[in-house]
């Protein structure tokens, strides 16, 4: 493998590829590399493969000049169809084959054999994804433990607590099964009594973990799409909830759970808790062809193999009617005044369901919102042996952004700039910027560890020592300054912050259910519970951040700084885990939130440890 000085190639910058990132079909584009002479190139060739296709399709590359050691190549192509696209550069017939592709770090390498390639995503031009959440911020409500207002019924079995913020029960039952039947009483009355506080905090929308008529307290076994949960309120409830929200400025979005139901459904039935009528008590049964069973009744395909959760088979035409018709769930929840939907599982349900969910739901109401729960790079994700196809227009409005997420965290945690610059440049270059503009950022959800608990850094080896475990005080102000720094961070990249439910209050928690307790009324951590609304309220006020363009302006040595521009504004982020340091900004600089860093005109000082949201003001 040759130093990165005998070829240049930054698919990132104009002068290289232009334009850059992610494309509308129709576009062309206009590829450079120079290549050092003294490596005796008899010529380039640019490969391109279509990732439906096996064989790349070779394109000869015209020198346009040669100067300083150095010959630059040039070629320029369309891309007429949505799609995913890799290209690699080789030397030309005649020459020792050899290929110019990327390393870890999308440095241009040359090497005898096949390397990385690079990726371009080519959209559909009519990709559009909802302006309203632009700019905002998510709120993330697992609602039994949100709030609770006087007193709803539990179904039979229900374990109902007193003591709200208590353990939730975390061991298996005497069959060795985790029930999640324990009940603290939150409900929907409880979000709209809190809804001031969520406009106080500066949230725009609210994402509610599953509402829809379940057993447990997750409430991911559907029982009944038709109706919420009466422990939550009932359809009225909804939307009242809707109605309220989005008198102060706050949009609803359901979780929608369609790859299976519960075993103790309408559907299935699997204890007669239905009359008897589901695809367990007879083949006869309406909802017998939703299931694949391989021994009825008792032989079936479920989620994970868990038996509770029976797979639904989503290519099935009359579940497929009973979602996207036109008095289908999907439709119906958002007439009830639900403005989009969480997909959960989205890699787990078909590309043709998701494209037919799409069409019913843009066909109700065209700017609700969809998001799929998608834990890798969504542009690149393969399920089950199968390319996805996010984003080409016709699926998704985004996903849940796992990666940033990881890569927040790490830099958080390491200091390592190089490592957090390429991972965010890398998914900037691989979504559209209107997939881009719609990703939840999160730092915690019901999924993952709070994300207090994984900065503060204390592991234990038993899920007993993690449920009574709790930070030490030193331990808890380390952790909250890495949650200053990291927040800032959620808020200020591109995508909407989602916050989960009571990280802005300092809840700790290791894995489900313990990442679950219940919001702390009265008991915040006062400090970061103020910092979270300044930091919101900086947000929603900058033009900046409405789907401004995003741009890193110093990665080194422990310090991270970009910026996001629009028309009419420019703000600078910038946190630094390295030595004390300045910024220099060209205009008049001002801060707009802080933690550890001053400054005098246009000079910024980071102490370590340090982070801010400085406003610029050119001269």
């Amino acid at each position: 493998m040759q130093l990165l000085q005998d070829v240049y190639f930054d698919s990132r910058l104009e002068l290289d590829r232009l334009p850059s990132g992610s494309v509308p079909s129709g576009t062309y584009i206009r590829f450079g590399v120079r290549v050092r002479d003294s490596l005796n190139f008899p010529g380039l060739s640019l490969a391109l493969r279509d990732d439906r296709r096996r064989d790349p399709l070779i394109y000869e590359m015209t020198p346009v000049w040669s100067a300083e050691g150095y010959t630059r190549y040039e070629t320029a192509l369309p891309f007429s169809e949505p799609g995913l696209f890799w290209y690699w550069f080789l030397e030309s017939e005649g020459g020792a084959n050899r290929t110019i592709g990327r390393d870890g770090f999308n440095r241009a390498v040359l090497a005898e054999g096949g390397l990385r390639a690079w990726q371009v995503t080519v959209y559909s031009p009519d990709y559009e994804t909802p302006a309203w959440l632009s700019g905002g911020a998510i709120y993330h409500i697992f609602v039994d433990r949100f709030c609770k207002l006087g007193d709803r019924p539990l179904h039979p079995g229900s374990i109902f607590r007193s003591d709200w913020g208590g353990v939730p029960v975390f061991e298996p039952d005497s069959r060795g099964v985790i029930v999640n039947n324990d009940f603290f009483g939150g409900n929907l009355d409880g979000v709209i009594e809190k809804l001031p506080y969520l406009e106080e905090l500066g949230i725009s929308c609210i994402y509610l973990s599953p509402v829809f008529e379940a057993r447990s307290n997750h409430k991911y076994d559907t029982g009944d799409y038709l109706k919420i949960d009466p422990s939550f309120g009932d359809n009225e409830t909804f939307s009242r909830l809707c109605a309220e929200a989005k008198a102060l400025g706050i949009a609803v979005i359901c979780d929608g759970v369609f790859n299976h139901t519960g075993d103790d459904s309408v559907y299935f039935d699997r204890y007669g808790s239905y009359g008897g009528h589901g695809a367990y008590g007879s083949r006869d049964s309406r909802y017998y062809p939703w299931y694949s069973f391989s021994n009825w009744p008792n032989d079936y395909e479920a989620w994970w193999g868990i038996k509770t959760l029976p797979q639904v088979r989503e290519h099935n035409p009359d579940y497929r009617s009973f979602m996207f018709g036109e008095d289908g769930v999907l439709r119906r929840w958002l007439r009830a005044g639900a403005s989009g939907w969480r997909l959960d599982v989205a890699d787990e349900l078909p590309e043709e369901f998701l494209r037919e969910l799409r069409r019913a739901v843009k066909t109700e109401k065209p700017d609700a919102l969809i998001i799929g729960e998608v834990w890798e790079d969504a542009s690149t994700k393969i399920a089950y042996g199968e390319r996805r196809y996010y984003f080409v227009g016709d699926e998704l409005d985004g996903v849940m952004n796992y990666p940033f997420r990881t890569a927040i965290i790490d830099f958080v945690l390491s200091g390592n700039a190089d490592a957090f610059r390429e991972a965010v440049e890398n998914l900037c270059e691989n979504y559209p910027k209107p997939a881009l503009d719609c990703a939840m950022n999160i730092l915690g959800t019901h999924d993952t560890p709070r994300i207090l608990t994984i900065l503060g850094g204390v592991h234990y080896e038993t899920k007993r020592e993690r449920a009574r475990a709790a930070l030490d005080a030193e331990t808890r102000r380390t952790a909250a300054s890495r949650l200053k720094i990291a927040s800032l961070l959620q808020c200020t990249l591109p995508g909407t912050p989602c916050v989960y439910y009571g990280d802005e209050a300092g809840l700790e928690g290791y894995e489900d259910p313990l990442n679950r307790r219940c919001y702390p009324w009265g008991n915040e951590d006062t400090e970061l519970l103020s910092w979270y609304r300044e930091l919101l309220h900086v947000r929603r006020g900058s033009e900046a951040f409405r789907g401004g363009i995003y741009q890193t302006l110093r990665s080194e040595n422990g310090l991270f700084v970009f910026q996001r521009k629009s028309v009419n504004a420019r703000v600078i982020a910038a946190v630094n885990l390295g030595q004390e340091t300045a910024i220099t900004c060209d205009g008049t600089a001002r801060l707009l939130i802080s933690s550890g860093a001053t400054v005098s005109g246009d000079r910024i000082v980071m102490s370590h440890g340090s982070a801010a949201i400085i406003e610029v003001n050119s001269n």
